[in-house]
């Protein structure tokens, strides 16, 4: 980066807060080269959709390239879902650790799982994995209580998750936001009244979700679900080099400001 104009202060890599997670629908392995070309400084991890690491015809291609670019992988909590489902999670975790993979993702969005169940699996692969867990259901009818999504995130930390993931899916449609993409306010600031922001990580796949968090929470908030052409356009955002938070916002100081609800 060309460090030219008066920006916020931005965290480098390897990061624990500002992260980018980036999400990979089926990227070809030079696709995985320019997204690192162009603007792998902002890239702290990459979610393989899904199950797509299941299917996709490069996967340890793919994998070695993103570790050659010191990006870290991981899969879509869902395989690990439906590996439970089917009875199947000691073999699906036997091979991803023989992947190489050092972080995980456990999710109950399309699974009915008991919550104690899924505290003793967020301990249990902490142990040998870094562990993000996700909270929130994939069904935008869904709504759950501000109060019960604060004990279930601070739970799953207190299991030994790294960071609990606010659950959005990829269209940015349901979790903390209503159907059509609007921010559940409201429900962000009683999280963040409890939880530290930095513990958090909120999927945000559309360009105005991640400026209302930016604006809200600052150019450090973690954000996820970020497609691969968005990642330099996030950056500018977070740098206010784009007018969604320039100058007046970011220069400013306004950005980040009045984090915590009354």
């Amino acid at each position: 980066m060309i460090d030219l104009l008066d920006h916020p202060l931005r965290s480098s890599k390897p990061r624990d807060q500002g992260l980018t997670h980036v999400l990979d629908r089926g990227l070809a392995v030079s696709a995985v080269d320019a997204l690192a070309e162009v603007a792998g400084e902002f890239v702290d991890i990459v979610k393989l959709g899904w199950g797509t690491a299941l299917i996709t015809g490069n996967l340890d291609a793919k994998l070695a390239r993103y570790r050659a670019h010191g990006i870290p992988v991981v899969f879509g909590g869902t395989l690990l879902e439906i590996a439970i489902a089917q009875d199947r999670l000691e073999p699906v975790l036997s091979w991803m650790s023989g992947l190489g993979l050092e972080h995980v993702e456990v999710s109950d969005g399309t699974i009915t799982m008991a919550h104690d169940s899924k505290l003793e699996l967020i301990e249990r692969l902490a142990r040998d994995f870094t562990v993000m867990s996700e909270v929130g259901s994939k069904d935008d009818t869904k709504i759950m209580a501000p109060y019960r999504w604060v004990e279930l995130i601070q739970s799953e930390l207190e299991a030994g998750a790294w960071k609990v993931v606010a659950e959005a899916r990829e269209s940015g449609t349901s979790g903390i936001y209503r159907h059509d993409g609007e921010v559940r306010m409201g429900l962000i600031d009683e999280i963040v009244h409890a939880v530290p922001p930095d513990k958090l990580l909120f999927e945000a796949p559309q360009k105005d979700q991640q400026v209302w968090f930016i604006r809200r929470l600052g150019a450090d908030v973690n954000l996820g679900n970020v497609v691969p052409d968005d990642v330099l356009s996030l950056e500018t955002m977070r740098l206010g080099l784009r007018a969604d938070t320039a100058l007046g916002e970011v220069g400013s100081g306004i950005v980040g400001e009045g984090v915590r609800s009354e």
